[in-house]
Formats: structure tokens, sequence, C-alpha cells
């Protein structure tokens, strides 16, 4: 294993590296979308080389590799992607052998050494940079055409794009199992009630009508977990899908807030809007962040105490539009804050008005607002010290959007 210096490791190294791993992308096999990505790369820039590159703990794995070298990854020391990977601009030498760090590497100096590079990063949702689309040449060139890099910074969002709709594919195959599994545990008890019932008729039958209830009860039981699990599953297929469209928060969430007068009237709460006059429509699916604030106002009502004051607060912070759900009710431990957004999580705070939940809604809505490239997350000063949830979008076009 080479030993990489430390100035070619990125300050979030780790959390880079579990993001690339998420993906499940290295040492898979050549695969014709990609390969497709790197020769339309070639043919803008006319460069005989080109290639889709993800930057491991200490290699470089060529997921697409339109050059003459014949292998698929290459060691991440004295590796332009790996310089490339530690700024979210564009990396262009115009001669490597200019370049202190790579004049003397392998790139540069074996037989069809590169002379000319230029690379737009991967940059995922979260901002992690995990690899390079880049183009190559064999001879040094002075300039390059901020139109072409461009271009090729559109094809390496392309990239991020398919490697996030697999993942989501993947995420979502991997809830049915857990979500099946739990069904599948959950309907054992009914039915050993259901067979309990069945060995006391056989012993005793005066007792038809008390056994005869259990086993409707079972049943019901049963009927129930199956729908739920038919249910959550034709409703997750369906998120894999964006309706992206013009929206006017201030018009979504005064209708929110008005489904849901008739709740806080029951527990005297009160529900402010602070919303920023400045802010154009945004574009998003108007039905799922619907959906997500609909959860989030519903658990701010859920938990917090009677008499209370939830106040949702929406702003334009630099590129994105912030939409806070503030509550002064039960807040959140560190347990919580860990388990918040998990699948199944019974957290510490309890429904103060006798208000149920199946423990779904914040997973859901992560799910949600990841497909918008947005961010959700909350904070909590403790216990009976209420809580915020932040929903973070980003102010992108239709077409931003639709490439998702």
């Amino acid at each position: 294993m080479s030993v990489v210096p430390d100035f070619l490791i990125p300050h979030n190294e780790s959390a880079r590296l579990k993001k690339l791993y998420d993906y499940q992308i290295l040492d898979t096999h050549s695969e014709d979308t990609f390969d497709k990505i790197a020769m339309l790369a070639s043919q803008i820039f006319e460069t005989p080389f080109a290639f889709v590159n993800f930057v491991d703990e200490d290699r470089v794995f060529l997921k697409a590799n339109y050059s003459s070298f014949q292998g698929n990854f290459a060691s991440r020391e004295k590796n332009p992607c790996a310089l490339a990977i530690l700024t979210d601009d564009f990396t262009v030498f115009n001669d490597i052998l200019n370049e202190p760090y790579l004049k003397d590497s392998l790139v540069a100096t074996s037989a069809d050494g590169i002379r000319f590079y230029a690379a737009a990063p991967l940059k995922t949702p979260e901002g992690f940079l995990i690899g390079t689309l880049c183009v190559a040449d064999t001879r040094p060139r002075e300039s390059v055409n901020e139109k072409d890099l461009q271009m090729l910074k559109a094809l390496s969002e392309v990239v991020i794009n398919k490697l996030e709709s697999r993942l989501r594919y993947k995420n979502l195959l991997r809830s049915q199992n857990e979500l099946m599994n739990i069904t599948l545990h959950e309907i054992k008890n009914p039915l050993a009630s259901i067979r309990l019932a069945n060995d006391v008729l056989r012993k005793d039958p005066e007792r038809i009508t008390p056994m005869s209830n259990m086993i409707k009860e079972s049943v019901n039981r049963i009927q129930s977990k199956l729908h739920d699990l038919l249910k959550h599953s034709e409703m997750e297929e369906e998120q894999l899908k964006l309706n992206i469209e013009e929206t006017d928060l201030r018009e979504l969430l005064d209708v929110l807030i008005k489904n849901f007068e008739l709740q806080a009237g029951r527990k005297r709460q009160l529900i402010l809007l602070e919303y920023d006059s400045s802010l154009s429509p945004i574009h998003i699916d108007k039905a799922k962040i619907s959906d997500v604030f609909h959860n989030l106002l519903s658990n701010a009502l859920k938990y917090s105490y009677y008499d209370s004051v939830i106040t949702i607060v929406v702003r334009q912070e630099n590129s994105m539009v912030v939409v806070e759900f503030r509550d002064n009710g039960q807040g959140l431990d560190k347990y919580d804050m860990d388990k918040l957004f998990m699948k199944f999580v019974k957290l510490s705070s309890r429904p103060t008005g006798k208000e149920t939940s199946n423990g779904l809604g914040l997973s859901i809505c992560k799910s949600l607002i990841e497909m918008h490239n947005g961010e959700i997350f909350a904070t909590s000063e403790g216990k009976d010290k209420g809580t915020t949830f932040y929903v973070k979008l980003p102010l992108l076009k239709k077409t931003e959007l639709m490439g998702n």
C-alpha cells in the first residue's frame, strides 16, 4: 500500500470515503453509460484520453477508461485526480511537466505520458468530492475553452445523478426487506394466539365465544400489518419519482396551517408563520414537500404541551430556502439526536394528547428532502427545552432538479 501525502487528503476524508463506499461503485465492471460520458468528454475537448475516476483511500479506480491504458486502477500518489478532488473548481494542467508534484510521475513519464489534463470533480449532493471526470492529451495546450469546461461539469453532474438514482433504488430495496422482516416478526404473536385458541377449543368447546373473538382479533392484526406493508411499498416506489413544479411556499404553508387549526385548538396551541416576503416561488415536488411539512408540523403539535406556540420561519440563506419548525416542547436528548432519522425507532418524547405514531415519518422526510438535493436536520438544547427542525431546499430551476 502506497503512502498518500497528507496534503493530498481532504479535511473530510473519512466522510468522503464513506459516501464513496455507499455508492458501491468501486471494482465494478465497465458500463455503457459511464463509457459514453467519457467518450463524449473526449470529443468535446478533442483529446485521445478521458476517464471517469473514483479516488479511494490509496488508489484511483477507473470506472470508464477511454484511453490506451489497460488497467482499471492507478496509485493515488502522484496522480492528478488526487489533486483534483482538493477543490470544488476545475483542475487544469496545461503541461503536467510544469507541475512540481507531477512532473516525475508515471502519469507524465511513461509511454504515451500525459501532458495536458483537465478535470471536473464528481461532487455529491452533500458536497463530497469522490472522483473526477477528466480528459487528457499527450501534448501540452496553451489554453482551455471555458464553454468546454462547463460542458465537462454538466457531464460530471450526470455521473453523480446516475449514482444517486442507484443509491435511492438500493435503499428502497433495503427498506422493503427491513419492513417485511419486521412485519413477519410482528405477525408471529397473533399466529401464536390463533394456535392457542384452536388448542383450547379442541379441549373445551364451551369456550367458543372468547376464543372466536381472540381468533378474529388476531386475524385483523395480521391483515392490518400486511396492509401496512403493501401501502408502504407502494408509497416508497412512488417516492422515487419527482414531479417538479413552480411552487409558492407561502401559499403551501398557509394551507398547511389552516388544515392543522382544529388539531392545534384541541390543545390550545398557536401556530405562527414568519415569512420572508422577498422570496420567489421555487421549483419542487409540491406534493412531496407538502408531506414533509405536514409531518414536521404534526410532530411539533403532537409532542408540544398544551398552551404552547409553534413557529414556522421561512428565509433565504445563500442559494437555499430554509424552513424552520420551532417548538418549545419536550426537546431531544443525545440518544434522540443520534437515532432521529432511523426507521421504526422510538424516541424519548411521548405525544402529549394521546396521539399515535408509527416511527416512520422522519426517515421518509429525509429521503424526500435528499431527493431534492436538500438537507434536513434538528437542533435541541435538551429535554423540555424545545426542538427546531430545519429543511434546506436549493433554489434550482426545474431542469436542474429533473436531472435527478
